[in-house]
């Protein structure tokens, strides 16, 4: 064969065509190529599940926070301190805290003074003259029949009345009378006309206890009341 003998024509299909690789024919092979960035993106999203997965909860929570939310948080003011646990305890608990505490006065302040001490400053005190016989011989209850007429009366009416009362307590109570006059006038240098009966009363006194015979070798009690009685006097107007 001469040298200018042309060689065999080169196979189109074989060159066009892409080489084959150990495994499978050139269409796998570029199904294989397209696959790998979709491959490539499941594992990032694996990795980065797995990294989720290994944060604590707290920290999950303010990663799925949304931005805007951050920002609304970051520009209010900050959140108050909490509260004392005095002040969180129920009102019974702090009422009670309350009252164990000692009241503090105030320093400034002198102490007030009560109105009825003031109201005493205030009117003049009247004078005011008593007398007492006590164990009078006779009992509380007759002594009272005659006394209720005496209060709110002058010394000279007084005087009228126990003259002409019937009964035997009222030279007592008119004795009683004499005798707070002439303490008013001795003691206090008050004058008779000016004087009135302000108080007259009576009270129990010890009851005398004797015994007398009778029929049949009985005994029958006797009772001797006694009784204490008060007069009391003031000036009048």
């Amino acid at each position: 064969m001469s040298p200018e003998t042309p060689s065999d024509p080169p196979n189109d299909a074989s060159e066009s065509a892409p080489p084959e690789d150990a495994t499978g024919s050139a269409p796998a092979k570029a199904a294989g190529e397209a696959a790998k960035p979709a491959r490539a993106a499941r594992t990032a999203k694996a990795a980065k599940g797995k990294d989720a997965a290994d944060k604590p909860a707290g920290e999950k929570a303010a990663a799925e926070k949304p931005s805007a939310a951050r920002k609304s948080a970051e520009t209010k003011e900050p959140a108050a301190e909490k509260k004392p646990a005095a002040a969180r305890k129920p009102a019974k608990a702090r009422k009670r805290a309350a009252r164990k505490q000692p009241a503090v006065e105030p320093e400034a302040k002198a102490p007030a003074a009560p109105r009825a001490a003031k109201a005493a400053e205030k009117r003049p005190r009247r004078r005011v003259v008593r007398a007492h016989a006590r164990y009078v011989r006779t009992s509380a209850r007759k002594a009272r029949m005659v006394c209720g007429h005496l209060r709110g009366k002058s010394v000279q009416e007084a005087r009228a009345i126990l003259a002409f009362t019937p009964r035997e307590v009222a030279r007592d109570w008119s004795k009683l009378l004499e005798s707070a006059v002439a303490n008013a006038e001795s003691n206090h240098e008050l004058l008779e006309d000016d004087l009135i009966v302000r108080e007259a009363y009576a009270d129990e006194g010890p009851t005398i206890k004797r015994f007398r015979p009778r029929a049949m070798g009985r005994a029958t009690p006797i009772r001797k009341r006694t009784s204490h009685l008060t007069i009391t006097l003031t000036p009048g107007q």
